[in-house]
């Protein structure tokens, strides 16, 4: 029987500091057959500098330019696969924080446990948040979204999970968290890998949307946690308008190609994006404004 390796694939961008503190946090963890950092054509030097980890056990790969988040993904893990074959691939930020060796042992162990389950991933706690995973939200429901402050009201009590849900040792769920998830090779490959079509944002949805149409479970760990500093790399990079822009592009491509948008939800969802980019817009410009 083939054996099947666990690797960590940590996508880097610009964030010596992250990457570097997560593999000083890992490198001894004996879980991790392998870890593989791609840089994904970083603009600074951060990228060279991370060569002096390298050993047997990591190894720093350069994707040759950014084409966005999935497009890393996907080249760490085809890389993987061709390397070793079959393999638990763990998916993760640079900002991670795994705080035992054993949660990635348990993880695996859950992911083995039936032929059914896809992914599986911890709780994410960032910041005083507890990211449990989410349900996939509709054409009409993300035009809701697009609402500035109703957003929260639609999110809480149609998007998020209620806390019951969560009380058994791991939960179901439609969709989680892409800073750190742990999925099958031999699935991955199967459903062809995440859409490289989006820069940024949606991979999530993407990939449950993926899953469902081979009936295939992505599961909660509802025992094990780690910790994520949101979005450092990102907000360090992208201005925070050009970002929403982004998220809202992402949006649009994923309600049109996987949920199927008819034309008024398309309509509706063009409407409901371009006015809420105009009302972040002035909100920030303001804030910046009284801040400075």
């Amino acid at each position: 029987m083939e054996k099947t390796i666990t690797a960590l694939v940590v996508i880097h961008y610009n964030d010596y500091v992250s990457t570097k503190h997560l593999l000083e946090n890992v490198k001894d963890y004996k879980s991790l057959d392998y870890i593989l950092v791609v840089d994904n054509c970083s603009t600074d030097a951060s990228g060279d500098k991370l060569l002096k980890f390298s050993n047997d056990k990591i190894e720093i790969l350069k994707t040759s330019e950014n084409k966005g988040y999935s497009s890393a993904i996907n080249y760490g893990c085809k890389y993987l696969i061709e390397k070793f074959g079959k393999v638990n691939l763990i998916i993760s930020n640079s900002d991670i924080i795994i705080n035992k060796d054993s949660d990635i042992i348990r993880l695996g162990r859950l992911l083995n446990s039936s032929d059914s389950y896809a992914v599986v991933a911890p709780i994410i706690l960032e910041g005083k948040t507890l990211n449990r995973g989410w349900r996939v939200p509709s054409p009409y429901l993300e035009v809701c979204l697009n609402i500035p402050y109703f957003h929260r009201f639609i999110r809480k009590h149609f998007v998020h999970y209620k806390d019951k849900h969560f009380d058994d040792s791991f939960s179901e769920v439609e969709a989680v968290s892409g800073c750190f998830f742990m999925i099958k090779s031999d699935v991955f490959k199967e459903i062809d890998f995440l859409d490289e079509n989006v820069f940024l944002y949606y991979e999530e949805n993407i990939l449950a949307k993926k899953l469902e149409k081979i009936d295939k479970k992505l599961i909660i760990n509802n025992e094990i946690i780690v910790i994520h500093n949101h979005s450092v790399s990102i907000d360090k990079n992208m201005k925070r308008i050009k970002k929403y822009r982004a998220l809202k592009k992402s949006q649009f491509y994923f309600q049109v190609n996987y949920n199927k948008a008819n034309f008024l939800e398309r309509c509706l969802l063009k409407f409901s994006s371009s006015l809420s980019i105009f009302l972040y817009s002035v909100y920030y410009y303001f804030y910046d404004l009284i801040s400075n």
